[in-house]
C-alpha cells in the first residue's frame, strides 16, 4: 500500500501562464483532498538553495516544452535538486496543442520529460508520474495565436485531463502516460538537442521592439529569466532569453515583434557567405577529412561561428534600427506586425487560483 501523502510541494516555470494553469489544477484536486498544498513558481525564488524535503512529500514539477525540451532555466533547477529523502515526483509538461474540428491533436514533446526522469532517478526518486498536457501553443513567431473559441475548448480537455492525473497520482497509482509517445519522442530528440545548443539561441535574436514602443518596460520587468535589457534606449533580448514568449504576448502596445526577414537574410549571409569562404580560407592551410571525429569538430566549430555571427548581428541590427529607411525594411518584413496576426492568451474562464 503506498505511503500517505503528507504535503504536495509543486514547482512550475510559465511565460504566457499554460504551465501555471495545470499546476493550479493539480494543486485544486490535493487541496479538495485536504492534503497541504505549497506551490511555487522557480522564476521568483533563489534556485540554487532548495529543500531538505520531510519524508512522505509529494514533489512536482511542471514546465513548458520549448524546442522539444524543457526550458534550460527548468532543467537547470531539477540538475541542482537535492537527493532524495524517499520523496516519489512526477513530471509534467504543457506542448502545443491544435484542435482541428472536433478532434485534439497532441503536441510533441521531445527530450522534455525524459532527460529530467533520467537526472531525478540518479538522484533518488521514485518516478511516480510522467504526463503531457497539450494546451495551445503560444509560439507567436512561427503562428498567429489560437482563436479565443478554440483556446476555451482546450482548456477545457486539458483541465479534466490534469485533474484526473493528479486524482490518479495522489492516490497512489503509478502513471506513465508519457510512454505512449515515447518512439517519436526519439526520433525527434536530435531536434531536441539541436534546438538547445543553437535554436534557442536563434530564436532570442529575433525579437525587437516597433514603432509602438513607449518605453514602459513591462516587458523588462516581467520577463521570469530577466532577460531583456535596455540598450541604445530600446529592449534589447539577450541570449539568456528562454523564447517563453511572455514579452510578445503580453505587450499592451504590440510593440514587440519577430524579425523575420532579417534573421532569414542573416542565416542565408551565414550559411552560404561567411562559413563557406571560411572554409575555403581554411582549405588553403589544410585538407579536412571528410569523415570521422575531425567531422565532429567541423561541426561543432560551425555551430560556434554561427553563435558567434548571431551575436554580432543581432547587436548591428540592433543598432540599425536607429536609421529610419533600415528600421521600415525590418518592420515590412515581419509577419507578427500583421493584424491578422493574433496574439496568444490563456482562457480567462479556466485561469486557476494558486495556493
Amino acid at each position: 500500500m503506498p505511503a500517505k501523502i503528507s504535503r504536495l510541494i509543486l514547482y512550475y516555470f510559465s511565460g504566457t501562464g499554460n504551465a501555471r494553469n495545470v499546476a493550479g489544477w493539480f494543486a485544486q484536486e490535493a487541496q479538495s483532498r485536504g492534503i497541504p498544498v505549497e506551490v511555487t513558481d522557480i522564476a521568483a525564488i533563489d534556485r540554487k538553495h532548495i529543500g531538505p524535503f520531510p519524508e512522505g512529500a509529494m514533489i512536482g514539477f511542471v514546465s513548458p516544452t520549448h524546442g522539444f525540451n524543457y526550458p534550460p532555466v527548468s532543467m537547470y533547477f531539477i540538475f541542482r535538486f537535492p537527493r532524495s529523502r524517499g520523496n516519489r515526483v512526477f513530471l509534467m509538461n504543457t506542448r502545443a496543442g491544435l484542435k482541428l474540428s472536433k478532434w485534439f491533436v497532441p503536441g510533441l514533446s521531445g527530450l522534455a520529460l525524459w532527460l529530467a526522469a533520467i537526472v531525478l532517478l540518479l538522484k533518488g526518486y521514485s518516478i511516480a508520474g510522467l504526463r503531457s498536457i497539450d494546451l495551445p501553443s503560444n509560439w507567436i513567431s512561427f503562428h498567429p495565436g489560437v482563436k479565443e473559441n478554440v483556446v476555451e475548448s482546450i482548456y477545457g480537455h486539458c483541465k479534466q485531463i490534469t485533474r484526473t492525473f493528479a486524482s490518479k497520482i495522489l492516490d497512489g497509482k503509478k502513471v506513465y502516460t508519457a510512454f505512449r509517445d515515447i518512439i517519436q519522442d526519439i526520433l525527434i530528440s536530435p531536434v531536441s538537442i539541436g534546438y538547445f545548443f543553437m535554436g534557442r539561441f536563434l530564436l532570442a535574436k529575433t525579437f525587437y521592439a516597433n514603432e509602438n514602443c513607449d518605453k514602459c518596460d513591462i516587458c523588462i520587468d516581467n520577463c521570469p529569466i530577466k532577460a531583456i535589457l535596455t540598450v541604445d534606449k530600446r529592449p534589447f533580448w539577450s541570449y539568456r532569453c528562454e523564447s517563453c514568449m511572455k514579452c510578445m504576448n503580453n505587450c499592451p502596445k504590440r510593440a514587440i515583434d519577430t524579425a523575420h526577414g532579417y534573421i532569414t537574410g542573416v542565416m542565408i549571409l551565414i550559411n552560404m557567405v561567411i562559413l563557406v569562404l571560411f572554409w575555403k580560407w581554411v582549405a588553403t592551410f589544410i585538407t579536412i577529412p571528410q569523415h570521422g571525429w575531425v567531422q565532429v569538430l567541423v561541426t561543432f566549430a560551425r555551430w560556434g561561428m554561427t553563435f558567434i555571427s548571431l551575436v554580432v548581428f543581432y547587436r548591428l541590427y540592433h543598432y540599425l534600427l536607429r536609421v529610419p529607411l533600415i528600421r521600415e525594411l525590418f518592420y515590412y518584413t515581419s509577419l507578427t506586425r500583421l493584424r491578422a496576426w493574433r496574439r496568444y492568451k490563456p482562457s480567462k474562464k479556466m485561469i486557476s487560483q494558486l495556493p
